[in-house]
């Protein structure tokens, strides 16, 4: 079994709460953390911009990245949201299991 963390941004606190309390009910996510308020600054349609983003961090399995990639894009604001994976390569082994049994339709 593969494990990964998920990366995203929202606008704001209540987009991140919806769009993680989404991933949670639908079983695609064990645990999302909601970052407070951070500053980003990037580079959109050729002009720099700085805004106001809070960041999730999703715990999910390898094999849920596209259900939670197609989630995150419908039901996110911004016309390209920020979908990131890196694979968990270790991890407590209960916490694991624990991942695994939220996501399990028992």
């Amino acid at each position: 079994m593969t494990y990964q963390l998920i990366m995203t941004t929202c606008p704001d606190q209540k987009t991140a709460e919806a769009l993680a309390t989404l991933l949670v009910e639908k079983k695609l996510a064990a645990c999302i953390n909601i970052l407070p308020e951070m500053t980003s600054i990037y580079t959109w349609k050729g002009r720099i911009e700085i805004g106001r983003e809070h960041l999730l961090l999703v715990k999910t399995r390898g094999d849920r990245y596209q259900e939670i990639a197609d989630c995150i894009h419908s039901n996110h604001p911004y016309e390209l949201p920020e979908i990131i994976a890196v694979p968990i390569d270790q991890g407590l082994p209960e916490y694991l299991q624990w991942i695994d049994s939220c996501l399990s339709d028992v």
